[in-house]
C-alpha cells in the first residue's frame, strides 16, 4: 500500500496499523491504531481502548501520547498516523477526533512543533498539519 507515502511514511503507517490489532474493541469491533514519530526517529504507538462504560473509552492517538508523556517525552512530535479498519464504513480517510486533536496539541505544543497528520483510508491519506485541524487552538502557553 504506497498511497502516496514515502518509505518512512509507509513505515509509520505499517506501525499504526499494527497497534489497531492491539485494540480492545469489543463494543464498536472499530480498531484504530495510532503512531507518533518524534524528531529522533523514535515511534510510540497506541490502539483503541473501550470499556463496558462508554464514556471512558481511551482512543488510540490519547493511548499513545499517554505512553509518550509517561517515558518522559516533552515536545519533538513530528509526524501522526492514524488508522482505522479497512472494512468498516465507506473507507475515508480517519482523522482523530476533537479531543485526540486537543491531546496532539498539548503534546506538540511542549516542542513547539505543528506536526503533519495522515489521515489514512482504503484507497487515500489525507495529510493535514494539526494547526488546520485544530484551529486557535488552547495549550499550555494560555496558562502562563
Amino acid at each position: 500500500m504506497s498511497l502516496g507515502l514515502n518509505d518512512e511514511e509507509a513505515e509509520l503507517v505499517a506501525q499504526a496499523r499494527a497497534a489497531a490489532e492491539h485494540a480492545y474493541a469489543p463494543y464498536s469491533d472499530y480498531q484504530v491504531g495510532a503512531a507518533l514519530r518524534f524528531a529522533d526517529d523514535a515511534v510510540i504507538t497506541g490502539s483503541n481502548v473501550e470499556n463496558a462504560s462508554y464514556g471512558l473509552a481511551l482512543c488510540a492517538e490519547t493511548v499513545a501520547v499517554a505512553r509518550a508523556l509517561g517515558e518522559g517525552r516533552r515536545g519533538g512530535l513530528a509526524k501522526v498516523a492514524v488508522v482505522g479498519p479497512l472494512d468498516k464504513g465507506v473507507g475515508a480517510p480517519i482523522t482523530p477526533c476533537g479531543r485526540c486533536r486537543q491531546v496532539l496539541n498539548e503534546l506538540a505544543q511542549l516542542g513547539g512543533t505543528d506536526p503533519e497528520v495522515l489521515c489514512v483510508g482504503k484507497d487515500e491519506v489525507r495529510r493535514v498539519a494539526l494547526s488546520d485541524l485544530l484551529p486557535h487552538a488552547f495549550g499550555p502557553a494560555h496558562l502562563d
